[in-house]
């Protein structure tokens, strides 16, 4: 869907007078004459930049709502003529979640496989082994019932099962270190089915995966999921350490397209709400996991930020993250977790020194977007950008995340790492362009 902003001239105010409409003439103080705000208007730029906005065609969202997806995947395959062919499940290493969705599926009489993915990030492999299963065994459609991992594994999938031909290769449509051919057909069914509340894939075009040390993507409009069913009670299970890396990794992806620099009035709405569902509910989320209307608000933080950073742009953090993830194989949230107060820290700081003295008003309008954020998660009107960072920090700290060190980033891999991420499209988006050093200071806070 787009949408464009056209200055249409507006009509100018009238005294109607028989026989005749006359302009109306304001006067100004002293007698002169103005011409009507009116005119003023017909003449001004526009000040909405066009923007595009794409989600899953379909969403449904609330408590039980996965007990829906047997009976959608059967109206989705009839839909598309392959209600005779099997569905590919993909799901995580154990099959809490799978094991009931096949029975269910069976009876709706639709067959089913199930591809299991280990532990950790997604990878080429993965979804390499994945894609061999589905075409095996002639899927007409995928399901990933899981976290990140499932979630962008399954996308590779259903895009590269309709696109691939006879002998379908993942590496002909990755970017970086495949042949990064566009689609052009759209893709198998697909129903994304969340067990985090986090990286908000069932609602984006693309996948993220591991390729050796480096991470790559594969990415494309048609990769939108058909169906995205976010259901909180299926996040009841998630260990804490799980709640608060996918959690602060779900308030990143708010935060960051709020104040990145291609923001539009659709993400601006989605992601303030998102922020606030986050602040309000991480916390009771991570000290009780039964929490279930912590839950539902961490699962609307999750799906608002994947909207958000589908249609807008990320920042410094999840610019760092990519090149991070491949060095370090560390869980994608927790190094979001790790760098995020400390990316608005060096921004704040940027904004407030070296671009306040170069652009003042580019300085003003970030750092009034840090305002509103600050007032957002504390809770008060007077929260200063600072007390925002404050707030930020502490959550963190409560909510037990590592530093990066933790992980294994030393300072020798500082220059690398900063090398590597500073031509990613999220660091683009960043509100303000950051230097080798203030990028070493980002890192050297995380470690």
């Amino acid at each position: 869907m787009f949408a464009a902003c056209v200055a249409t001239p507006a009509a100018s105010p009238t005294r109607v007078a028989p026989h005749r409409r006359v302009p109306y003439i304001a006067r100004a103080p002293g007698g002169a004459t103005t011409t009507t705000m009116a005119a003023t208007a017909a003449t001004a730029s526009p000040s909405i930049a066009p923007f595009e906005f794409a989600t899953a065609t379909r969403t449904l969202f609330g408590c039980g709502a996965s007990k829906k997806v047997p009976a959608l995947v059967k109206e989705l395959m009839a839909l598309e003529g392959c209600a005779d062919k099997s569905v590919l499940v993909v799901t995580g290493a154990s099959d809490r979640f799978s094991a009931p969705l096949v029975k269910a599926l069976i009876a709706e009489g639709v067959a089913s496989v199930v591809y299991h993915c280990p532990g950790g990030e997604p990878t080429t492999a993965t979804a390499g082994a994945a894609l061999a299963l589905a075409a095996a065994n002639k899927c007409g459609a995928v399901i990933a019932i899981g976290g990140g991992t499932p979630v962008d594994t399954g996308k590779c999938v259903a895009a590269v099962l309709t696109n691939g031909g006879d002998n379908p290769d993942l590496y002909d449509f990755l970017e970086v270190v495949g042949r990064a051919q566009p689609l052009t057909k759209r893709c198998a069914p697909f129903i994304a089915v969340p067990t985090t509340a986090g990286p908000g894939a069932e609602v984006t075009k693309n996948s993220v995966l591991e390729a050796g040390n480096r991470k790559v993507s594969m990415r494309h409009p048609y990769m939108l999921p058909s169906v995205s069913v976010i259901d909180p009670e299926l996040t009841l299970s998630m260990p804490k350490d799980v709640t608060s890396h996918t959690g602060l990794d779900a308030l990143t992806q708010c935060i960051e397209p709020y104040v990145c620099n291609s923001s539009n009035p659709l993400t601006d709405a989605i992601s303030m709400a998102g922020i606030k569902a986050g602040a309000r509910s991480l916390r009771a989320a991570y000290t009780d996991g039964s929490n279930l209307g912590a839950r539902e608000d961490m699962c609307l933080c999750s799906y608002y930020g994947g909207m958000s950073l589908a249609n807008a742009k990320l920042g410094a953090v999840h610019g760092f993250s990519g090149t991070l993830g491949g060095l370090l194989h560390a869980p994608h949230g927790a190094i979001c977790a790790a760098l995020l107060p400390h990316c608005c820290t060096v921004n704040v700081a940027a904004l407030k020194g070296r671009v306040a003295a170069q652009d003042p008003a580019q300085s003003a309008k970030y750092l009034e977007r840090y305002r509103q954020v600050a007032v957002a998660v504390t809770g008060s009107e007077d929260a200063t950008v600072e007390q925002g960072v404050e707030w930020m920090m502490a959550l963190v700290k409560e909510c037990g995340v590592p530093g990066l060190g933790h992980f294994g980033l030393k300072e020798e891999d500082f220059a690398g790492v900063i090398a590597k991420s500073k031509e990613s499209s999220s660091m683009k988006g960043n509100p303000v362009a950051l230097t080798d050093e203030e990028l070493t200071i980002m890192l050297a806070l995380a470690l």
